[in-house]
């Protein structure tokens, strides 16, 4: 996306408890693979989530979810300069000098050596060359 002029990633999410096994907490994981997106790209990152409860019917039973909440902006390189808890809806703000943050970018040649030749297999539905 920041090649194709992205300045910031939003990933409005709605994640939480695993239903099938609610001692299953993947809320640092869940995190850390955005965190990872911010730093790959050097671009800042806004993650809403959800907080709360929800059960629905399903024709299995009930189907309970809790919301990690835990909202955050990373800054660009995946630090995280504001968090949310779990419980409370917040409103979180950072600034950031998006020119500066361009021009780092390309000193630091994040996207120079990119070799899209050798990774356009991924790109198919059976990982063979076309």
């Amino acid at each position: 996306m920041v090649l194709q002029g992205a300045e910031i990633l939003f990933y409005p999410t709605a994640i939480g408890s695993e239903p099938q096994d609610n001692n299953l907490d993947s809320r640092e994981h869940w995190k850390r693979v955005m965190q990872g997106h911010a730093g790959a790209n050097l671009v800042p990152l806004v993650a809403s989530n959800r907080i709360g409860r929800e059960t629905v019917e399903t024709e299995h039973g009930e189907s309970t979810i809790t919301f990690f909440g835990n909202s955050f902006i990373a800054g660009p390189t995946g630090e995280i300069v504001k968090l949310a808890n779990d419980k409370d809806e917040d409103v979180l703000v950072a600034e950031f000098d998006l020119d500066e943050i361009k021009s780092t970018r390309h000193g630091w040649g994040i996207f120079r050596d990119r070799r899209p030749d050798l990774y356009k297999v991924l790109l198919t539905l059976d990982g063979e060359k076309s």
